[in-house]
This record gives structure tokens, sequence and C-alpha cells, in this order.
């Protein structure tokens, strides 16, 4: 009896990032949300809004850490966007290569600075 093969075995190119990428994608913008209505509910408790209360908002370390976590994540979040889209239009590998890794220094930059900013380092 002969063997039948239905459609053909299909060659799927490329970094196979989809999935992953979606999903760290939804999670990261998740935590990110949550973060925004943590600050919101803290700003909007009743009082004055100045310096004092904004100050005293990120003075405990829980909340430091806490907001250290989503910049993690928004930096995360905003290396898989700019990744995908450097991938996706720019065709020059060399070119591709530099974007990336300017990108890359870019965003550890900023994650310097946060760190500085919560811990005045």
């Amino acid at each position: 009896m002969a063997q039948q093969n239905f459609g053909s075995k299909r060659l799927v190119v490329g970094a196979h990032y989809g999935f992953k990428d979606w999903l760290s994608q939804r999670v990261t913008g998740v935590l990110m949300a949550l973060f925004t209505l943590v600050v919101l509910v803290q700003v909007l408790l009743p009082g004055p809004l100045d310096y004092y209360k904004w100050a005293g908002i990120f003075s405990s370390q829980w909340m430091k850490v806490l907001t250290f976590v989503v910049i993690v994540s928004l930096l995360y979040h905003a290396w898989v966007g700019m990744r995908d889209i450097w991938m996706d239009y720019i065709n020059p590998v060399g070119v591709r290569l530099v974007l990336q890794v300017f990108t890359i220094v870019w965003l550890v930059g900023c994650a310097g600075w946060a760190v500085q900013v919560l811990w005045r380092l």
C-alpha cells in the first residue's frame, strides 16, 4: 500500500519569536496598566496634590522596587517592539545590526537613569 502525503512540509524561516513575543507584550502591557492604576489611586486619594504627596508615593522601598520592575517591563516591551520593527522593515543586515545595538545601548542607559532617579545614586 502506498503512503499518501497530504499537503507539503512547510519550511518556516525566521527567528521563531512569534508567540513568546506576543505573550511578553501582553504580560508587560498588563503589568504597566496595573501599575498605572496603583499610582492613580494613590494620587486621587484625598489631600493636596503637591511635591510631598508625590514624593511620599515613591518613598517606600516596595514602591521603588515595583516601579523598577515596571520600568524593566517597559524596556523589555520597547525592545521587543523595536526589534520586530528593525527585523521587518530594515533589510540591510549591517544597518539592522547598528540600529539594534543602538536600541540596546539606549534602553540600558534608560535603565541606569531609572535606577539613579529611584534610589538617588
